[in-house]
Order: C-alpha cells, then sequence, then structure tokens
C-alpha cells in the first residue's frame, strides 16, 4: 500500500500544476485549466477508492450565494467518480409531513453508510439562510436552529462521519453578471428561479445571515470553508485540491485485472441486422 498523501503534498502539486502563470492573475486558460483538473480527477478516483477500502463515511456541505457555482463543483468532482459511492442529495421543498419532523430528520435519512460519500447541494442550513431570510420558518424554528445545529454537527462528528463544509462567497457585481447570462441563455434560463430574482433585493439580509450563521456554526470541530468564487473555474479547482488534503488517503492495492476471452458459440446464429429499428444517423 502507498504512503497516505499529507495537506503539505497536495500544496506542493498543485503549486507545480499552475505554474509558472500568476496565482493571483483573474483569469486560468482553458489549457492549464484542463490539465490541473485532469490531475485532480485522478486524486479523487484514488480517495474514492480509499473511502470504499476503510469504510469512511464522508458528507461535504456546499453553501453559498444564489448563481454562486455550487452546483459546478459538486458536478466537476462527481463527474469521474462511481454514483454508487459518492452521491449527490439536493432537496426540494419539504412536504407538509416533513416541515411535521424534527428539522433535521429529512437530512439524516441521506447521510451516508460506510464506505460513501454524500455531497449536499444545499443542506441542514436552509434554516439558517433562506427559511430565515424568507420568513419560511418562525423565530423560534431559526433560534433553535441555531442553538442545537452545532451539537447536531458534533454528534455527527462523534459518529465517525467526516464532515467537511464549504461556503461559496461570489461578489454582488459578479452574482448580477450570472443572472443576467442566465437570462440571455435559454440552456440555463431554467436555473434562474422565482427565489433567486428575490434574492437580489435582499442581498443585505442573506449577508447579515450568513455573519450570524458563522458566529454560531464556525467552530474548531466543524469550521466553514470560504471558496472565492467569483473566477469559476479557479474555484473549482481550488475547491478540489483542498477537499483532497482534508482527508488523508492513500493508494489502495489492487490485483491485476484481466480480460478472459469470448467463448464462442458456432450453434447459435444472431437475428439480422434489418430486425431492428435504428435511430436515423444524421450527423
Amino acid at each position: 500500500m502507498g504512503k497516505l498523501k499529507s495537506n503539505k503534498d497536495h500544496s506542493k502539486n498543485l503549486s507545480k500544476s499552475v505554474e509558472p502563470e500568476k496565482r493571483d492573475s483573474k483569469k486560468i486558460s482553458k489549457k492549464k485549466y484542463n490539465k490541473v483538473l485532469s490531475a485532480l480527477e485522478v486524486e479523487l478516483v484514488m480517495l474514492q477508492e480509499w473511502i470504499q477500502f476503510k469504510n469512511l463515511k464522508v458528507v461535504v456541505l456546499f453553501e453559498g450565494r444564489d448563481a454562486a457555482g455550487k452546483g459546478g463543483v459538486i458536478k466537476t468532482i462527481s463527474q469521474s467518480l462511481n454514483p454508487r459511492i459518492c452521491k449527490i442529495v439536493a432537496l426540494g421543498t419539504p412536504t407538509e409531513r416533513e416541515k411535521s419532523q424534527w428539522y433535521f430528520q429529512r437530512y439524516v435519512s441521506q447521510l451516508p453508510a460506510a464506505g460513501e460519500m454524500v455531497l449536499f447541494d444545499r443542506s441542514w442550513y436552509n434554516r439558517a439562510g433562506v427559511e430565515h431570510v424568507m420568513g419560511f420558518c418562525t423565530a423560534n424554528e431559526y433560534e433553535e436552529f441555531m442553538r442545537t445545529c452545532p451539537d447536531f454537527e458534533r454528534m455527527l462528528i462523534r459518529a465517525g462521519i467526516i464532515l467537511i463544509k464549504y461556503w461559496f462567497s461570489v461578489s454582488d457585481e459578479e452574482q448580477e453578471r450570472r443572472f443576467q447570462s442566465r437570462i440571455d441563455d435559454v440552456t440555463k434560463r431554467w436555473k434562474l428561479s422565482e427565489m433567486d430574482l428575490i434574492s437580489r433585493e435582499k442581498w443585505l439580509d442573506y449577508s447579515k445571515a450568513k455573519d450570524e450563521m458563522f458566529k454560531v456554526t464556525d467552530t474548531k470541530q466543524s469550521p466553514w470553508f470560504v471558496v472565492p468564487a467569483d473566477n469559476k473555474k479557479r474555484a473549482r479547482l481550488n475547491c478540489i485540491s483542498h477537499f483532497l488534503s482534508v482527508i488523508p488517503y492513500g493508494e489502495v492495492p489492487h490485483e491485476a485485472i484481466v480480460l478472459s476471452p469470448r467463448k464462442a458459440d458456432k450453434a447459435y446464429i444472431r437475428p439480422p441486422f434489418s430486425d431492428q429499428t435504428f435511430v436515423p444517423e444524421k450527423f
């Protein structure tokens, strides 16, 4: 078995991969982005195998402003992984029955078993954000969440769950640009919900809610990691690199894979292709 990869190893590798381009430059070339991402995807597969090999339980929360790029990084992380191991959870509006349950209950049912990783595209922090700002919960429900959330997360950690929390931070100007892009592009228009439009008017309210949330839930046991997200490509690379650095992992031993020869059956005659209905080849 290979040695465990440390945080320092990842920092070195990423530093090498982005040279000689300046780190503080606004843009990253497509070629450079794809090169770094390809290397990170290999590491993500290794991490996935390690999680399964060691029966780890990993939960990653992605929170932030609307259009901050949460969905993009989740898609980027998951696209090279096994969906049976890396699961994405994006819960919709709670049903009347779910509204009557303990608040955390429907999130608990989505937690990973041994050997699994769950990526939450928004999470129980809906209560501290959109529900609080938009008045979808009562003041008592909000205060109860703020009291109990740190205890809930400590309970998860004591139960052996590796909990990682990311907050994607985007500027007012960049969010406005992305909203306009979604309006102009018919393939992106579905991303712009009525709630997104209302959130523009409540920018300051959301800022205050985020600040209050951090005061209570940014703990030593379960800290928030803030991802500057005005540049989507850099945000994805930085987030994935950091994610790989916080879970020490090694190479899982594999037996050599040998493809067995196909067995021929001369007595079997397959039906003619003309009996099948094919998709027209227009391209």
